[in-house]
């Protein structure tokens, strides 16, 4: 099995998977290191996150959950007024792990993490230069490392020699989670990708450079990309429940007395 063909194997598993317990570590941009626990379920989508290295409470875990259409995240609920000590805060619709035009997290969350690792391990399967780079342990197990440059236009081309209707639709997801990683224009991504003995994904790296619109609408540099995640537990029991509703302040239900009033 060649190179490619292993990381397109592993991407095609990936269809298999329900649920996944992942870690995140690494550089995210505007936010710097960042490093989170998450758990996931595929049918229904859900998902809960802690994450470390957040705007001013970046010593301090923010934990966040997408279940039943909501985002609820725990924080200080005072900024909102008199919430008689509730710890929650939930704002609808919350979306997470869809495409990228439908993910809503209000900015809790960095970009780069609305979507999900499952789509975002598939990227590599759109590079032109997949290479093996050794054998590894990761996270105590044995894994194929492999590397390659990904491109805008090479994933495109992906998505064109797609022989079926899966594979294509596998490589549209890619292709929208590569977008929304903001890359510099015509800037590449260079990704790493390990494999276990089973041919599925252990873990992905992915590093770039990113840039963004500034609010006189130029392109402005807003620094390096470099995410590893890291697939903890494939396919484990998850269950991801909404917070206590009297422990939790609904923003729109909060806008809607702020409008009365």
């Amino acid at each position: 099995m060649t190179p490619a063909e292993a990381v397109a194997r592993a991407a095609e598993e990936t269809t298999d998977i329900t649920s996944l317990r992942y870690r995140v570590t690494g550089t995210l941009p505007e936010h710097g290191k960042v490093r989170a626990e998450a758990s996931m379920t595929v049918k229904p989508s859900a998902m809960r996150m802690e994450i470390t290295g957040l705007g001013d409470t970046e010593d301090v875990p923010v934990e966040v959950r997408f279940v039943d259409g909501a985002m609820y995240t725990r924080g200080d609920t005072t900024v909102l007024g008199d919430t008689e000590g509730k710890g929650w805060i939930k704002a609808e619709p919350g979306v997470w792990g869809g495409l990228s035009v439908d993910n809503r997290s209000y900015g809790v969350l960095p970009r780069q993490l609305d979507g999900s690792p499952l789509v975002q391990s598939t990227i590599l399967a759109g590079a032109e230069d997949v290479r093996e780079a050794g054998t590894e342990t990761v996270d105590g197990t044995r894994a194929t490392h492999y590397r390659g440059t990904v491109t805008s236009r090479g994933l495109r081309d992906a998505q064109g020699a797609a022989k079926d209707k899966e594979t294509r639709e596998l490589r549209t997801l890619g292709f929208d989670q590569f977008m929304a990683l903001r890359l510099r224009v015509k800037s590449p991504l260079t990704m790493d990708l390990w494999v276990d003995e089973d041919g599925r994904t252990k873990q992905f790296r992915m590093r770039g450079r990113t840039s963004a619109l500034d609010g006189e609408g130029r392109w402005v540099d807003t620094g390096p990309l470099d995410m590893t995640i890291t697939f903890l537990d494939v396919n484990p029991s998850v269950t991801v429940e909404p917070p206590a509703a009297d422990d939790t302040v609904d923003l729109g239900e909060s806008a809607d007395e702020a409008t009365v009033s």
